[in-house]
């Protein structure tokens, strides 16, 4: 009778844990992307709570699953399109369940099926991210930026802001040098080093976590920015601008996947289609400025948004635009190189 007992207070307790489980979903994602509110929908519609946990980097979230292994500790993860490939190779997503997604019909037929992850078979792409070059409007004009170049220029000296992201970091400088921003060459790499040492000492700060704050706040007037970060400065009435130098920015998507170790794939299949779904990704454009996936979404925001050039990048910006891809085990020169980067003064 004890024993029976036993196993039945143990069935019970495991019972609730699975219960608890499926009742809540861990969000792994960007400052931005979750603006207030955003969320208390999808609870009210499906009894499901989000735990949301910020993401700094694609390296320290890869670098975080990896520790977890088969533990777990997130359901939906926005990896950028070059770590999805890398993500994916090494068995650490799950395979979508298309049929449990009837938001992709909605999505833009030109942002899937893409090399980094052909018939999306591991993730769904949630925004358009662009680098280029911010500044405050009061102190300069667009026209004194038309190359990544600029931003070496002696007067800039402990007035630039870079993000804080080594492949975004040394794509500019590969692209000034005229290289592939996607090279694995480790002595172009070290020679694009080499040109960022120069151009430390313009260097005010590393952001890359609401970069947009300190243009804001007016600590910085000047440096690399997402258009997306900088929807969320005009609509702080910052005065701030942004251009696209002649090199081209180096695009990515954000998307959206379920690590293979997740707890709760249910729900993450019911987050993530509610978060592509129009109205939700109408309310994210509109309070954070990247280009949506969603089509519907896309016809419904104001052309204030849709009609800025430094937030949706014309036509001839995008003919000039690189992808970003995974480079493989290059990666760790970049970050190698790239912590020395920091280091320097």
């Amino acid at each position: 009778m004890k024993k029976w007992a036993v196993a039945l207070t143990s069935g019970m307790v495991m019972l609730s844990a699975n219960a608890m489980a499926n009742d809540t979903v861990h969000l792994y994602t960007w400052t931005e992307y979750v603006p207030e509110g955003l969320l208390e929908d999808f609870t009210k519609q499906t009894g499901i709570k989000v735990v949301v946990s910020t993401l700094e980097s694609n390296e320290t979230m890869y670098a975080k699953l990896k520790i977890q292994g088969k533990d777990g500790g997130y359901d939906v993860i926005a990896p950028t399109n070059y770590f999805v490939a890398k993500m994916a190779r090494e068995g650490m997503l799950m395979e979508l369940d298309h049929s449990k997604l009837p938001v992709i019909a909605d999505l833009n037929k030109d942002w899937l099926n893409k090399a980094y992850d052909k018939g999306n078979k591991y993730s769904l792409p949630q925004l358009l991210g662009a680098p280029g070059i911010a500044y405050n409007t009061d102190t300069y004009k667009g026209e004194q930026f038309t190359s990544w170049a600029d931003l070496w220029k002696p007067e800039f000296k402990g007035k630039v802001q870079l993000l804080d992201d080594a492949r975004e970091v040394f794509n500019i400088a590969l692209l000034k040098l005229g290289q592939d921003p996607n090279t694995k060459d480790p002595s172009i790499i070290k020679a694009a080093y080499e040109e960022l040492l120069k151009l430390r000492p313009n260097v005010l700060s590393f952001n890359s976590d609401n970069p947009a704050s300190s243009f804001i706040s007016g600590e910085v007037e000047l440096g690399q920015l997402w258009n997306g970060s900088v929807r969320i400065a005009k609509k702080e009435q910052a005065a701030i601008d942004m251009v696209f130098p002649k090199e081209g920015p180096v695009l990515w998507v954000d998307n959206l996947a379920i690590p293979s170790n997740a707890k709760n794939p249910d729900g993450a299949h019911k987050l993530i289609n509610y978060l592509l779904s129009a109205p939700v990704a109408e309310k994210l454009a509109l309070e954070i400025g990247y280009p949506t996936s969603n089509i519907k979404a896309l016809e419904r925001l104001p052309k204030e948004i849709t009609e800025d050039p430094a937030i949706y990048p014309t036509s001839e910006i995008l003919q000039k635009s690189h992808w970003q891809d995974d480079v493989d085990e290059a990666i760790e020169l970049y970050e190698k190189y790239y912590q020395e980067l920091k280091a320097a003064k």
